[in-house]
């Protein structure tokens, strides 16, 4: 139970356990745990929304939850990735931008996007709206598992993510991955769509990683969160309106 509330706490402002509550070591396989918890919160919150405003509008407000209730953590990491990564600077330059708590203009650019994309793709969910909105945010924090597990740590001295590296994560410890992935099969060849576009998508984010730097951050996980998760509702939606 420690490693649930630790996720939980470390993923988003929800109210839940003792402040002090920290357990890296046994945090890590919650996160799609913590995932499923956000996107029930997200479908319940949008449904609420549906009664009082016309679904554009909702699936606006339905983005401006999920940044309130997860404390804006991973798009902070987004615009400090984009502005260390885009632009021909080195490994060390880059991880000296991405510490910086300032944002640049790339940085911007990108989180803008991200929020714009999302709130598309969440006003085009049309059938299971609300069980999408459920799985997406599930399958976003399973790729941290994934960039947690076969990259390894580009700050040794420290850093955000760097408690979350000390042990080698086993098999076993994917068994969050298998929720999102059980619920995609009531939703039939878009189940199937978004398993695929889940591993294109994570796979690459990891490749450039690997690619670019050789190494993942925390603000890199952050990211990946952030732009698998607009990403996902995004394409979710592809051939919707055909």
């Amino acid at each position: 139970m420690t490693g649930l509330i630790s996720a939980i706490r470390f993923l988003t402002l929800l109210p839940i356990g003792k402040p002090n509550t920290f357990d890296p070591e046994r945090m890590v396989p919650f996160f799609p745990l913590v995932g499923i918890i956000l996107g029930v919160l997200l479908a319940a919150f949008d449904w609420c929304m549906l009664r009082l405003w016309p679904p554009n509008i909702a699936s606006l407000l339905d983005v401006v939850f999920l940044v309130l209730v997860t404390g804006a953590f991973h798009l902070d990491g987004l615009g400090d990735t984009a502005d260390g990564l885009l632009g021909h600077r080195s490994r060390e330059q880059a991880l000296l931008i991405m510490k910086d708590s300032r944002i640049g203009a790339m940085g911007l650019v990108a989180v803008v996007c991200a929020l714009l994309i999302k709130w598309g793709g969440i006003m085009g969910l049309e059938g299971h709206r609300h069980l999408l909105m459920i799985i997406v945010p599930a399958y976003a924090r399973a790729g941290q598992v994934l960039g947690i597990r076969f990259l390894s740590y580009g700050r040794p001295a420290g850093g955000t993510g760097h408690a979350l590296f000390g042990n080698t994560l086993e098999p076993a410890d994917f068994w969050g991955l298998l929720i999102p992935v059980a619920l995609s099969l009531c939703l039939g060849w878009r189940g199937i769509w978004l398993n695929l576009v889940f591993a294109a998508v994570t796979g690459g984010i990891l490749w450039y990683y690997q690619k670019r730097m050789g190494c993942i951050t925390g603000d890199k996980l952050g990211a990946m969160t952030e732009v698998t998760e607009s990403m996902l509702f995004l394409l979710v939606t592809a051939g919707a309106w055909g």
